[in-house]
């Protein structure tokens, strides 16, 4: 285990969990500190410090450099542990389209199911948005996301027909981000893959399989 990094997270987080899911899948240990987010410790003046965000999760390193944003912290762990499992690409090409399909994968679903769970939840009212600052709930906004999470699981149930993993020919940082969306939407909205997908839910039964998922 690296004593000089600290991730402070949530097990009640999607966004911790795909930390937790790279780190397990490339076989990197580092201390975790819990974020109680029940009982509001990220607005806790001690976790203001480590991230003003009030966000988690964050990778304190041995300097006390904070870094939040996942995919931050996944570009810091690619490069402080080069000789551990790549998920983030291994050539301008291959790291292109990680970096591209991720990002439709967090823009287009992850990002949609938790506006839709954020803008629903009656415990979240008042933080429409994640951060710092208050916004109120829309509850219109949760038919949108609905819509939003059935055209990322056509789309994604698409790309799958033609490749294995959804970045390509292999596992990635894509898929993590991907998995784990699913999974939040079923569990945040009710919301689970149709069955004609079935593309998309054959990949999901290969990825939720590997080990590194349950972290």
């Amino acid at each position: 285990m690296s004593s000089e990094l600290k991730l402070y997270q949530s097990n009640a987080s999607p966004n911790s969990r795909r930390v937790r899911i790279y780190l397990a899948e490339r076989g990197i240990s580092v201390e975790t500190v819990p974020v109680d987010l029940g009982a509001k410790e990220q607005f806790s003046e001690g976790y203001g410090a480590i991230n003003p965000r009030r966000e988690v999760p964050t990778l304190v390193l041995s300097d006390g450099t904070s870094i939040g944003e996942v995919p931050a912290i996944w570009r810091y762990l690619e490069e402080a542990y080069p000789k551990n499992l790549p998920l983030l690409g291994t050539t301008p090409k291959t790291k292109a389209l990680v970096s591209m399909w991720e990002r439709r994968a967090e823009l287009n679903g992850f990002a949609a199911v938790m506006e839709g769970v954020r803008n629903a939840v009656a415990g979240l009212k008042g933080r429409a948005l994640s951060g710092p600052h208050a916004y109120e709930q829309i509850p219109e906004i949760v038919e949108r996301s609905k819509l939003r999470v059935a055209n990322f699981f056509a789309d994604f149930n698409e790309r799958l027909q033609a490749v294995p993993f959804v970045a390509g020919d292999e596992f990635s940082a894509a898929d993590i981000t991907t998995l784990v969306t699913i999974d939040f939407a079923a569990t945040g909205m009710k919301v689970t893959v149709p069955s004609e997908h079935t593309a998309l839910r054959a990949w999901y039964e290969k990825v939720s399989n590997r080990p590194a998922s349950k972290a």
